[in-house]
């Protein structure tokens, strides 16, 4: 039976234990999600936390990958990949303990600086996770199977998820302030050691690999300054291949969604006067229809491709800002979240295999480096700069004019990407 929920009997055997393992590390990611991450930003608010603040926790991990991305896109270039992103994912996801810890160590004020601080240490073994995942599911998954997995993945996220975000609401509806939180921490937490037990056993299958030479090191200390050696250490070879337009349409991408993400929860919590239970409803709702949608990701993507799948999902993006900001009340937001779904689960599940596609098998953690370079310029920018607008603008005009660049980078992924 589950195997043929997961059409795991067309699929080679050899293939099994990687695509099962796979799909249960973003199950249990998806009950990660579902109660911290989706409730971290909305407890940050609701302890007085400003948009300047919720946007800093986001910044946090974007001013540590760019310090970080390329030598940790060399030092991912060294090691198995299999065992340097488990190991890079415990480090990582063990920081998710101190959230249930904070109400007893600090005050309010206390605990917003605590969360920005804990989230910047947190982002120290994020960067090689974030640069070698793809990698690894590049290598483990064949060219042929991606979209499947990418698409069953993107259902199991979607269950977990929602299950995840009703429960956490409906805790944090019937629990006293903070302990309500503390719990879905702790749901949390969990669900973050399990996604990483998942990925101990996803393994390269190797069958991609090739007799292409690593990268030549330096002779010379003297030598390393040269202008050559410093264009090979940071690979900005890879600025003069087609490769080159990918990242700046991603760019792109990004910074038009990462403008939007702190103001949403201040929206939804002043202006909205939502309560946890009705956000919890609301995100439940966005990830049923990105389950919906994600059931048909493999036979959009091969009709139409992975670009143009990105390209239009980017485009109806645009939709959500605008959409939530006329919204007055808990009946909008669950429509336009409802909505919104459906648009995420074809950007989401296909701009990484998009970005793949141009990516050489034996040469990918550099080009993933630079992918997660320009990821975090656009988390850094937009994260700080989406609440400074919007302390000029207004919430109001500054969701509508971010909808208005979401669809301008969908415009981009589609004419140049």
């Amino acid at each position: 039976m589950l195997n043929r929920f997961f059409h795991q009997a067309a699929i080679p055997k050899e293939y099994h234990s990687n695509f099962t393992h796979l799909y249960l590390d973003i199950a249990w990611f998806g009950v990660l999600s579902g109660s911290t991450v989706n409730f971290l930003n909305v407890y940050a608010t609701r302890i007085g936390a400003t948009g300047f603040q919720i946007g800093l926790i986001g910044a946090m991990a974007a001013i540590v990958n760019l310090f970080l991305a390329i030598p940790a896109g060399r030092w991912l270039e060294k090691r198995h990949i299999g065992p340097a992103m488990f190991w890079t994912s415990v480090y990582y996801r063990i920081g998710f303990l101190g959230f249930i810890l904070l109400p007893w160590l600090f005050n309010e004020a206390g605990q917003i600086v605590a969360v920005i601080v804990l989230t910047f240490v947190m982002a120290i073994p994020l960067t090689p996770l974030g640069v070698g995942f793809n990698a690894l599911f590049a290598e483990a998954v064949p060219t042929e199977y991606r979209a499947h997995v990418a698409g069953v993945r993107n259902v199991m996220l979607a269950i977990t998820f929602m299950v995840t975000a009703l429960l956490s609401g409906y805790i944090l509806d019937r629990v006293t302030f903070p302990i309500g939180y503390q719990i879905v921490f702790a749901i949390g937490f969990v669900g973050a050691a399990m996604s990483s037990y998942h990925l101990y056993f996803i393994k390269p299958l190797g069958r991609e690999k090739t007799s292409v030479p690593a990268q030549p090191t330096p002779a010379s200390t003297s030598q390393t300054n040269s202008p050559r050696n410093t264009s090979s250490l940071l690979r900005l070879d890879i600025w003069n291949t087609p490769y080159r337009n990918i990242l700046l349409g991603l760019f792109g991408y990004h910074f038009a969604q990462y403008l939007a993400l702190p103001i949403f929860p201040v929206f939804n919590v002043r202006e909205l006067n939502l309560n946890d239970n009705q956000i919890g409803i609301g995100t439940a709702l966005f990830y049923l229809t990105v389950f919906l949608g994600s059931t048909q990701l493999r036979r959009v993507v091969h009709r139409i491709g992975n670009k143009r799948a990105t390209g239009w999902g980017v485009l109806g993006m645009a939709l959500y800002p605008i959409f939530i900001a006329f919204s007055q009340n808990a009946w909008h937001f669950y429509a336009v979240s409802t909505i919104g779904g459906f648009i995420w689960s074809l950007a989401g599940g296909s701009y990484a295999n998009y970005m793949l596609e141009h990516i050489p098998s034996h040469d990918r953690p550099p080009h993933l480096a630079w992918y997660n370079i320009m990821l975090n310029i656009a988390v850094l920018v937009g994260s700080l700069g989406g609440p400074a607008i919007a302390d000029q603008l207004g919430l109001f005009d500054a969701l509508i004019l971010f909808g208005i660049l979401r669809f301008l980078s969908g415009v981009a992924i589609l004419k140049w990407g």
